[in-house]
Order: structure tokens, then C-alpha cells, then sequence
């Protein structure tokens, strides 16, 4: 992690000698956010390769080798560095999670898994908690490269509450009603105020919500390319379309599921006492 630091210090002053303030802001911030992502983009390029050429007869099923690929990524991550421990118990608590409710959708026909795989839990290949897992290991990388605070923050206990509640609909919309429409709102009250600060060169800000949706907005790409390469489908769907927009709500709620994970192992970056706004005023 220092070499990467070093890396990316030697970066920003060689961009900062040759380009404006604003456009060496902008290159860094899309560096760190490729950096932050490798683990999700490496899975999707798995999925666009092994879309392209996997064959029905080899010897090992598609979901299979993207298990071992995954545990691969993983084991090499901690392996360099490029992960902490911490961020790997995050991935951890992903999987797991993300596993269960799998199961669960499967079990009640909101999508399928179309492919052959030996390595499946109710169905489920245990490849498909790597897919969460890369949105926890996102958060976390995100969090520590961009030295990320969130503040004004709400109340801790409120935001289990309503992380528990939005994982909690997932399931429970199936039987009785669904509530997303409350949670969207929720959102609202609880994290209006909350500003995303995250540092480049200086400090910057935007709204959790807003963040939020950003992030929605480009999991539900990353989604399109998961049922274009026939990872999954729902319900319905065929290989090639497009995944309705609807979903991008769905992974905004989810998304703060997540972010709630996350902080149960890094509640430094809600710590007020660690965070000194004089130095981060807009």
C-alpha cells in the first residue's frame, strides 16, 4: 500500500506541473476510482472472456473456474497489500450475505442462473457472492484511497436500523408490501445532510444521496453486463436486454446495506474527532 501511495503522490506532481488545477483533480479522482474498483473490473472481464469462449465440454463449468478465479483475486489482493484484513472481513460478511439473499430470489423466481456449475449453495454457484463482495471490497478501497469522511453523520444506531430494514425488504416485499418507496425517503432524512468528503490533491464534497445514486447509476452498467454475458437473468429476461432502470433504485437501497457493512469494521471514517472540517471547508 505505501508503494501505491508513493505511486499515485508522483502522479498527481508530475500532472500538477504539466496541467490545470481542475483537470489534474479530475485525472486522479478517475484513477483512484479505477484503483478503488480493480476487484469488480477484473470479475467483469472474467465474465466478457469466459462469455466469449467457454465451451459447453470442457471439463471445468464456467461458474467453476469464476469460483476459483474470484478466490484467486482474493488470496492475490491480500497476498500484495493491496487489501487489508479488515477489508477482507468486509468481503467476508458480503459473501455471506449477499449468498443468503441469493438463494433466497432464486428460490422465489426473481431470476436464475442459466449455466452449469458443481459448486452451487440452493442453486446458487458460490461464484455469485463475489459479485457483492466486489461492491464491499469497492466501498472499503474507496474509503481508505480517497481518506474518505462522512459527516454530519446520523445517528450510528439509526443507520443499522435502516440498513437492516432495506435488507430486510428484500425479502419480506415477496409477502406482504413492499416498502421501498418509506426506505427511499429515509434515505432522504437520515443522509441529506451528510456530505461525502473525499480527498484528491485537496478536499472535496458531495451529498451521500447523490453519491449514491452516481454509484447506482454504474452498478446497474456493470449489471447489464452481467446478463449480457449470461451470468444471470431475471425473470423473463433474454441474453442481450437491457436491464429495466427500476433496478437502479434497488441498488441505491442496497448500496447503503453496504456502506452500513462496511463501517462495521471502519468507523474511523465516521469519527468526528478525526475528521477537522477547517481543512475541508467548499
Amino acid at each position: 500500500m505505501a508503494q501505491s501511495t508513493s505511486l499515485e503522490r508522483r502522479l498527481g506532481d508530475w500532472l500538477r506541473a504539466r496541467l490545470p488545477h481542475g483537470v489534474t483533480e479530475l485525472v486522479m479522482f478517475t484513477v483512484k476510482m479505477g484503483w478503488a474498483s480493480l476487484f469488480g473490473g477484473l470479475l467483469l472481464i472474467a465474465m466478457l472472456v469466459t462469455h466469449s469462449v467457454w465451451q459447453a465440454d470442457w471439463p471445468i463449468a464456467r461458474y467453476d473456474a469464476l469460483l476459483v478465479y474470484a478466490l484467486a483475486l482474493q488470496m492475490l489482493f491480500l497476498f500484495f497489500r493491496m487489501e487489508t484484513l479488515s477489508e477482507a472481513k468486509v468481503i467476508l460478511l458480503f459473501h455471506l450475505t449477499g449468498t443468503i439473499m441469493e438463494i433466497f430470489k432464486l428460490h422465489m423466481g426473481s431470476w436464475d442462473y442459466p449455466g452449469a456449475g458443481l459448486i452451487k449453495i440452493g442453486g446458487v454457484p458460490l461464484f455469485s457472492g463475489f459479485m457483492y463482495a466486489s461492491v464491499g471490497s469497492f466501498m472499503a478501497r474507496a474509503i481508505r484511497l480517497f481518506d474518505m469522511r462522512f459527516a454530519p453523520y446520523p445517528p450510528y444506531w439509526a443507520s443499522l436500523l435502516f440498513a437492516g430494514a432495506i435488507y430486510m425488504n428484500f425479502f419480506t416485499h415477496h409477502f406482504g408490501p413492499d416498502i421501498r418507496l418509506g426506505l427511499f425517503a429515509a434515505s432522504l432524512i437520515l443522509y441529506a445532510r451528510t456530505r461525502v468528503w473525499y480527498r484528491i490533491g485537496q478536499w472535496h464534497w458531495m451529498p451521500m444521496p447523490v453519491a449514491g445514486v452516481l454509484s447506482a447509476f454504474f452498478l446497474w452498467i456493470a449489471e447489464n453486463i452481467g446478463t449480457a454475458t449470461k451470468i444471470w437473468l431475471y425473470n423473463g429476461q433474454m441474453a442481450g436486454d437491457m436491464v429495466g432502470f427500476s433496478k437502479i433504485g434497488s441498488w441505491y437501497l442496497l448500496l447503503y446495506v453496504s456502506f452500513v457493512t462496511v463501517t462495521l469494521v471502519q468507523r474511523d471514517a465516521l469519527d468526528p474527532q478525526k475528521f477537522t472540517p477547517d481543512h475541508a471547508r467548499p
